[in-house]
């Protein structure tokens, strides 16, 4: 434990949380790493989930994933689940309309969507 972690928050389980790293106001259920300079605010990340440096997971839920360097996830309306997340992405619930899925993919990508 080398970051911060609020007094409204929980960890249970082994949990990592490296320098730099603040949980506020969140519960993270380990198996589970947080990376350096991340900051993890009012959301719930479950177990076998990595979180890399950088990265902010904001008014989220995130369980069974992996998410890259300076990647953001943030407003999401339902659990990320059994994901990769590569680096420099930005997931986040959309206020334009009308409502539409955006997406830019890569290379052999693969998304369920609801």
């Amino acid at each position: 434990m080398q970051g911060y972690v609020d007094r409204d928050s929980q960890l249970i389980g082994k949990v990592i949380v490296e320098a730099g790293a603040e949980i506020i106001n969140s519960t993270i259920r380990g198996p589970a790493i947080i990376g350096e300079n991340t900051r993890i605010l009012n959301s719930y990340i479950g177990p076998f989930t990595s979180i890399y440096h950088h990265c902010l997971i904001e008014n989220s839920e995130v369980e069974h994933s992996i998410v890259l360097e300076q990647s953001s996830i943030r407003d999401l309306p339902n659990r990320l689940e059994d994901s990769l997340i590569g680096r420099n992405v930005e997931i986040a619930r959309s206020p334009l309309k009308p409502k539409a899925y955006r997406l830019m993919l890569g290379d052999n990508s693969s998304v369920g969507v609801l």
